[in-house]
């Protein structure tokens, strides 16, 4: 399987496109993840949604909107809490991943590397074939 990272943005605004692909792909998702960081001291969250691949191929896209969220869970933001929503409209459990903050790596295809790594371990993404 060769998964893609598809960065939509920081999460804001483009959250919302994020929820348009979900919904208008309901039957592909595979997974939506809930990548939790912390940077400066702070709480931060991505959004990011794999989708199976398309016909017969082997390419499995994950959109994320990378560390822009305020994460809280005492107190959710409401861009969380439309995450959750979204997820729960497209029958679909978002799963929560503790992981190193983006800026620890030289470049965005290492961060990627290392996400696709740990969601792998974690049998949340198909085997590598």
């Amino acid at each position: 399987m060769n998964e893609q990272f598809i960065k939509l943005g920081h999460g804001y605004g483009d959250i919302y496109e994020l929820f348009e692909l979900m919904k208008t792909n309901q039957t592909r998702i595979h997974n939506a993840f809930l990548l939790i960081t912390e940077h400066q001291g702070k709480a931060v969250c991505s959004f990011a949604v794999a989708l199976k691949p398309a016909g017969s191929s082997q390419f499995m896209p994950i959109y994320i909107c990378l560390e822009g969220i305020p994460y809280n869970p005492e107190s959710p933001s409401k861009r969380l809490t439309l995450f959750e929503q979204n997820c729960e409209a497209c029958h679909v459990t978002p799963i929560q991943v503790a992981i190193k903050h983006s800026s620890y790596f030289e470049e965005y295809e290492l961060y990627y590397q290392y996400v696709t790594g740990i969601l792998r371990l974690n049998h949340l993404l198909p085997p590598l074939q």
